[in-house]
């Protein structure tokens, strides 16, 4: 399945929504980068103040080489959240993106309601 990617901000909240779903080239995670940089904008706190919730339930086995670019954009310490929440199914991507994460301090929820609601009260 193609990549699609949809990101949203609640300014008010300091929270960065992402949704992800299919198999991401690296062209595909270039765009993903310009996109959550726009969105980053947006934002009225301080740097490495707002909220993330990634809804990847969607998303296909991702081949090794986006993995790693992955944990790229993860490491980079100019976009380091405050919290990061992972959405994910059970399956080989639950490990991938563990792995592509594991330079982040990132919690793993099966429902978007959990995890939003561990970001904003936990």
């Amino acid at each position: 399945m193609k990549a699609k990617f949809d990101i949203s901000v609640d300014v008010e909240r300091s929270l960065v929504r992402m949704t992800m779903s299919g198999f991401f080239s690296s062209e595909d995670i270039a765009q993903f980068v310009i996109a959550r940089d726009e969105a980053h904008h947006l934002l009225r706190c301080r740097a490495n103040e707002h909220l993330t919730l990634v809804d990847i339930r969607e998303m296909d086995i991702q081949a090794q080489d986006s993995v790693v670019a992955f944990q790229r954009v993860l490491a980079d310490p100019s976009k380091v959240s405050k919290r990061l929440a992972f959405v994910v199914a059970r399956s080989l991507a639950r490990m991938q993106i563990k792995r592509a994460a594991d330079s982040r301090d990132a919690s793993y929820f099966s429902e978007v309601d959990e995890a939003e609601h561990w970001l904003l009260h936990g």
